[in-house]
């Protein structure tokens, strides 16, 4: 039926899924739907901005019944979601983990606003806060990360981090779930930016693009908290672009600003401006060839 070739390399394949350290072959997985996480993300923000993400037929109802019409849609979905996600013996807890997430989205909310001002107020690039809900990647990362942030908390498995992984891939910004950042945050640009799982970020706070706030390698002996392996961010701190800050220990004082390309594994105290000396220009007079 199958010439020898196809069959020798389905012999092979075969023995590398028998091999394989994950389940590769056999009885469906219980794993969550990424294509319905990524839509309960754009329910959520159907939700959360209606007016420019709603369906507009649907606003034709008075604003509390098409957000309770929305929240038991998304709880539902959720639901079901976070069943798939959980060991079997315990999904169970599936219900009342998405009415906790539930009941927790109207102070996300808030928290988003308090970003959208962050970011007009900060970026005069911007025309008008319509245009940030549109078209900034920034806030649609935090959105997607205050959103995951709250399934991080409950200790849902695979779906915090396909949201984030979502964000990831469609604006160049990688906030892990786990983080935990203060309102009026403010992301510029934002392409290349990492924030790691156990950094801490304070209030009115500036990143702009290709900012890390990473970890340090435990094997080649840089010491760090227990558990904590990204820096902590004070309030009030700018952070621009190139800058590299790492290690669980490593602590950036409110009011502080880092400069554009610094590193560092030190802390800076409070009030303080970090600024990368700029390399020296070497001048060379071009000589061109005779003809």
């Amino acid at each position: 039926m199958y010439e020898e070739h196809i069959r020798a390399a389905a012999r092979s394949m075969a023995e590398n899924m028998q091999r394989s350290p994950v389940p590769m072959y056999g009885k469906g997985l219980r794993l969550p739907d990424k294509g319905a996480v990524i839509g309960l993300l754009k329910e959520i923000r159907r939700l959360v901005f209606p007016a420019y993400y709603g369906d507009p037929e649907l606003m034709t109802l008075l604003a509390e019944d098409y957000t309770a019409l929305l929240l038991e849609r998304i709880e539902g979905q959720l639901t079901r979601q976070i069943a798939l996600a959980l060991p079997e013996e315990q999904e169970q807890r599936a219900p009342m983990l998405a009415r906790e997430v539930v009941e927790a989205l109207p102070g996300v909310q808030r928290l988003l606003l308090t970003d959208l001002d962050a970011t007009f107020e900060s970026d005069p690039a911007a025309a008008s806060k319509e245009e940030i809900l549109f078209a900034y990647p920034g806030l649609f990362a935090i959105f997607v990360y205050r959103v995951a942030h709250e399934l991080y908390l409950r200790q849902i498995p695979m779906i915090p981090r396909i949201m984030s992984e979502y964000a990831h891939s469609r604006t160049g910004i990688d906030i892990h779930p786990g983080a935990q950042i203060g309102a009026h945050f403010f992301i510029d640009h934002g392409t290349g930016i990492v924030v790691g799982e156990t950094t801490v970020i304070g209030e009115n706070v500036k990143l702009y693009q290709g900012v890390t706030l990473g970890a340090l390698s435990p094997r080649k002996g840089h010491a760090s908290l227990p558990g904590k392996r990204h820096p902590t961010v004070g309030s009030d701190v700018t952070i621009y672009s190139g800058a590299s800050i790492l290690g669980g220990e490593t602590t950036i004082g409110d009011h502080a600003v880092v400069g554009g390309n610094a590193f560092l594994t030190d802390s800076v105290a409070e009030d303080t401006q970090v600024v990368i000396r700029t390399p020296e220009p070497i001048y060379r007079e071009r000589r061109h060839r005779e003809k």
